[in-house]
This record gives structure tokens, sequence and C-alpha cells, in this order.
């Protein structure tokens, strides 16, 4: 048989056809979900998830009913850990790893020393940067960042062993090198895709990993102190979110099978890549863009049109959408929110965006209103923590290529203590049951057919 040529028109054309055929094969009568009781995206009518496992790394607290929406870190309100290192200015993301890791906050002496063992992972294998990550580098950054973890494995030279002290040697080594693998993957999609200059600082350290992202990512090495404590709350408002958001379940269920930390950890970053998960921030971004190249002021009259016309389908992407308004848990606020706010506007006065600011608060302002004249609202609407997470790494000057890279660089502390958590309770293999609705058929002889 001759090798098929893919770009030829006439292949695609039939590859075209058969998708069709597969798509219609495939679809399944929406009645039968409820015929058959079952919970489309393991959630049940009300948008409440279907409890699948116990967890005691982070509990999220919302509900059907209107409520401020909390967080907690091991039982540990978000709200207090924040307040807590910033009344003391200091960063906060290292303490919360080692929270969400082992349970508890560590004291001076324990968290000095844990920072100098992810200052010593922060490297990379020799030469991996040219032989890894210089290799036909993707458009896609979290591709680049996942095709570098696998191959980390076969730097490691005991990639298998299950064993807790094994995952967790690895799990400090990929939190302490994700920065590096995010940057040094950006720096060189912008060379050779941008035709930009490539740049690849060496981490130092005696700094944060905000500080590090920071100081990788720029030209001059150089960053304010408030944009290093603002992109440290970022990590740490990202760095877990309960066992039942897709990319943390994903770690679940891979790691029940018994497979290596490396396909564990990639395996959950292809879920965190989805524009559903990971990317909704730069929507948000995008929106705000857009909103600003239709507005001739920002009065409540024209905001408030611009919105019904999201709502009507009539502008940005027509999809319908308000980006990053309302949540799948919380009703009346997305706690993340709600701390980011709080220092957004500081970030937004030094950078000389105040009025890009204001926009955002008349949009959290007007968009429930707004929403609620449209549809029907159950447990009420609020800005959820992408709202103000895509404005806050523009202020910082991070390309829209990072914004889910930067995610990841927060949420791999939260998907080790998730993995740790499901080989420690020996638990079994997730394998969650399917109805079959398809009708019973003969099998029909080729001549025959």
């Amino acid at each position: 048989m001759a090798e098929l040529n893919f770009t030829d028109s006439k292949i695609m054309e039939k590859i075209n056809e058969l998708s069709k055929i597969a798509e219609q094969s495939t679809i399944i009568d929406s009645s039968y979900y409820e015929k058959y009781d079952v919970k489309r995206g393991l959630r049940d009518l009300n948008g409440l998830g279907i409890v699948a496992g116990l967890t005691e790394i982070s509990e999220i607290q919302g509900n059907k009913e209107p409520m401020e929406g909390e967080l907690y870190y091991r039982g540990i309100n978000i709200k207090d850990l924040v307040n807590g290192f910033t009344k003391e200015d200091r960063f906060g993301f290292e303490e919360t790893v080692y929270l969400l890791l082992f349970g508890n906050l560590p004291n001076k002496e324990e968290l000095d020393y844990f920072n100098q063992i992810l200052a010593d992972f922060r490297k990379l294998p020799l030469n991996f940067v040219r032989d890894v990550i210089m290799k036909r580098p993707s458009f896609d950054m979290m591709n680049t960042l996942a095709k570098s973890v696998l191959t980390l494995y076969s730097y490691d030279d005991n990639p298998d062993d299950i064993s807790i002290s094994n995952i967790l040697r690895q799990g400090l080594q990929l939190i302490a090198q994700f920065p590096l693998l995010t940057i040094y993957g950006y720096q060189v999609f912008s060379h050779y895709h941008n035709d930009k200059s490539l740049i690849i600082h060496k981490p130092r350290k005696d700094l944060s990993t905000a500080e590090n992202i920071l100081l990788l990512l720029r030209q001059d090495k150089e960053y304010t102190k408030l944009e290093a404590k603002l992109l440290d709350i970022c990590l740490v408002l990202h760095a877990e979110h309960g066992g039942g958001n897709n990319s943390t379940f994903t770690t679940h269920v891979v790691s029940s099978s018994g497979t290596d930390t490396y396909s564990s950890v990639a395996a959950s970053l292809g879920a965190l890549k989805g524009p559903k998960h990971g990317g909704a921030n730069i929507k948000v971004v995008r929106m705000f863009e857009d909103m600003k190249n239709n507005l001739k002021t920002y009065s409540d009259l024209e905001i408030r049109n611009y919105l019904l016309q999201l709502l009507n389908k009539e502008a940005f992407d027509k999809s319908g959408l308000i980006y990053g308004m309302g949540h799948a848990v919380y009703s009346l606020s997305d706690p993340r929110a709600v701390i980011f706010k709080k220092f957004v506007k500081n970030l937004a006065v030094e950078k000389g965006l105040d009025r890009e600011y204001e926009l955002y608060e008349k949009v959290e302002r007007l968009a429930p209103e707004v929403i609620a004249e449209k549809r029907r609202i159950y447990k009420g609407v609020s800005p959820n923590v992408d709202f103000y997470s895509g404005f806050v790494y523009t202020m910082l000057g991070l390309p829209q290529e990072l914004y889910t890279p930067i995610f990841a660089v927060a949420r791999i502390g939260g998907w080790i203590a998730h993995r740790i958590e499901e080989i420690a309770n020996r638990g079994k293999i997730i394998r969650p049951g399917y109805t079959s609705v398809c009708p019973r058929q003969k099998y029909i002889p080729l001549e025959k057919r």
C-alpha cells in the first residue's frame, strides 16, 4: 500500500467525511442521562460535584444556596494564610507547598531547610535546555512543559519506584524545576517563532519562586517588590483547589493505576491545558481587550450594553458568556478573587492603570445584575479567580503564552500532595462505570455488507 500524504486535499476530504460518520455514530440522546440517572461531568442537577473520594489536603465551601465561599488548605482558611505571611512581609508560596505536602505550617527552621532543598533542586540536568527544550519547540507552552516532564523520566535513576520517599523526592525536584522548564520553554519559543533574542538566565538560590520567575523572564532581571509579592500571592491562590478539580482528579485517577510520577504530572498538565480549566483567564483578558476596543466611554450604560451583547452572543467570541463571572461551586464570592482584589489595586496604581482597574470594578458590579436580568440564577454570580488573575499577569508583563504554565507552576505542589495521598492510602484503581446504550447488532460477513 502506498504511503498516505496527509497534506493531499483529497485525503483530507475523505478524513473529514469519516469524521462526520465517527461523530454521528457516538452521539448519545441527552434524555438518556436522566433516564439512567447518570451525572454528566460527575455533577448533579444542582451543579454540585458527586463525591468520588476523601481528602485531607484542601476543602472548598460553597453551596447551591447563596453563601460566601471559603477555601481551606489543610484546614487553614486561605484568607488567614495570606494575611499571615503578608503581614510579616514574607513570600508565602514555599510555606504553602510545605503545608500541602506535610499537613502543618513549618516553623522557621523547617521553612529554611525546605527552601534550601528547593533551591538545591532548582536546576536542570546538564545540557537539558539544549538537548530537549531547544529541539523542535512547540507553539504551546503546556505541551513544551509536558514534553520536558516526560523526558525528565529518562534522567531519573529510579523513575518507577512509587514509594512515598521517592515520590516526594521526585515531586520536590519538579516543584523546583517547573519555573525553569516554563520560562526557558517560553524563551526558546519566543526566539524561534517570534524572532526575539534568546535569553537564558540562571536562577538564584537566595530568591523565592516568584522572584525567580520574574528574574528568568525579564532581560534585565529587574522587578519591583510589589510585583514579586503579587505574583507570589497568585501562586498561593492557585496552588490547590480541592481534590475534585479536573487536573487534580486526573492526578488521583492516573496515580491509582500505579504509574510513575512523571506520567502522572504530564497527564495533569494535559487536563490543565484545556480552556475550560487552566486557560480561562486568557479568555477574560481577551474579552476585556475587545470591550475596551468597543467602548467609547466607561460609563455604566455603555458597559451594561456591552455585557448584554455578550450574553446575547453578539460580542467577542459570541459564546454567550461573560468570562470570569460565576463558578461551579462558589456563589456569592470566590475567596481567591476577594483576596486578589485587595492587592490588585496597588499594582494598578504602581503601573498607572487606575482607569483599567476601575473598568474591572464596574464589570464586577454590573455583570451580576445583567446576568440576573437575562437568566435564572440559582445561587448567585460573582467574580471567580480568573477575573483578576489575567489582569495581574498582564500588569506583570507576562505573555499570554505563560498564563496557564504559571498556573501549573503553582498547582504542581497540590498535585504532588494528592499523588502522595492516593498512593499512601492504597486505594483501588479508579474505574467508574459507564452504562452502554448501544443496541445489539449481529456480525455481518464482509462479502455480505
